[in-house]
């Protein structure tokens, strides 16, 4: 069990999921993982929930804001860097070849936040602690396990991400030609960046995949699908990573099942 008390610079420190309908994301998430909620209002009358395991805080399902509401768009899990100064990596991104998308936006006394995108597109979030540091458990069933960019330009986000983070990597050639890198702080692999898989075209779009561990992937498989999940690609065992899947939620959010 990996507890937390905080993260260094660079590393992956939270997620959050928006959706068109928290209530039913709740539903669907409770089955598959069997999280327990606490429920806070926002400002504009809606309300957005805490999603526990036991007593650690494991992520968040936020309603979407009202541009993705007017847009239709589907659900959308987020994935978010630490960072010791929000406003200083806002000024770096005016100097990369990257985009700042959103903030800095102060969140109260939890922390300041900020929302970028590499070269190749895949919006990003990065976290400045306040009160909240990120999530207190991972590598879990129930827990973020793993997430990875797919990009069309892979090594321009691999640059780009050790520009902005200082990430050392490692790279691991692939049978199609490729190369799957992993973004890493103080020797531990913390993220991977790779091409969209020919085989998963039109299934997995450009962005960040993530992954929720799990103690058996085909039961959970069951359990998402009798929720209403949809499954993208089916259960698989991959070499050096292990059992993986991933699915749809009822909202259209994609996630990743590892077994851990």
């Amino acid at each position: 069990m990996t507890m937390r008390t905080g993260f260094a610079e660079g590393e992956l420190c939270w997620t959050d999921l928006q959706t068109s309908d928290v209530e039913a994301a709740k539903a669907f998430y409770a089955e598959v993982f069997g999280w327990r909620y606490e429920d806070l209002p926002t400002p504009d009358g809606r309300s957005y929930a805490k999603a526990f395991l036991g007593d650690a805080l494991v992520t968040v399902l936020a309603p979407q804001n009202p541009q993705q509401e007017a847009s239709g768009d589907p659900g959308r899990w987020n994935v978010y860097f630490a960072v010791e100064d929000a406003g200083d990596l806002a000024d770096e991104l005016a100097h990369s070849p990257g985009n700042l998308e959103f903030g800095p936006e102060t969140i109260g006394d939890t922390g300041v936040m900020v929302f970028f995108a590499p070269p190749g597109g895949g919006t990003t979030g990065a976290w400045q602690a306040g009160s909240h540091f990120g999530a207190g458990l991972s590598q879990e069933p129930g827990t973020l396990a793993w997430a990875e960019l797919l990009t069309p330009e892979p090594q321009a986000a691999v640059g780009f991400f050790q520009q902005l983070f200082g990430h050392e990597v490692t790279e691991y050639p692939q049978d199609d030609g490729g190369t799957y890198t992993t973004l890493m702080v103080g020797g531990a692999e913390v993220a991977g960046i790779a091409r969209v898989p020919g085989d998963a075209q039109g299934t997995l779009e450009p962005g960040w995949q993530v992954y929720f561990g799990v103690s058996d992937v085909a039961e959970a498989v069951q359990a998402a699908v009798a929720a209403g999940g949809v499954v993208l690609i089916e259960p698989d065992e991959v070499e050096e990573a292990g059992t993986i899947a991933t699915l749809k939620d009822p909202q259209g959010g994609v996630f990743s099942l590892l077994e851990v």
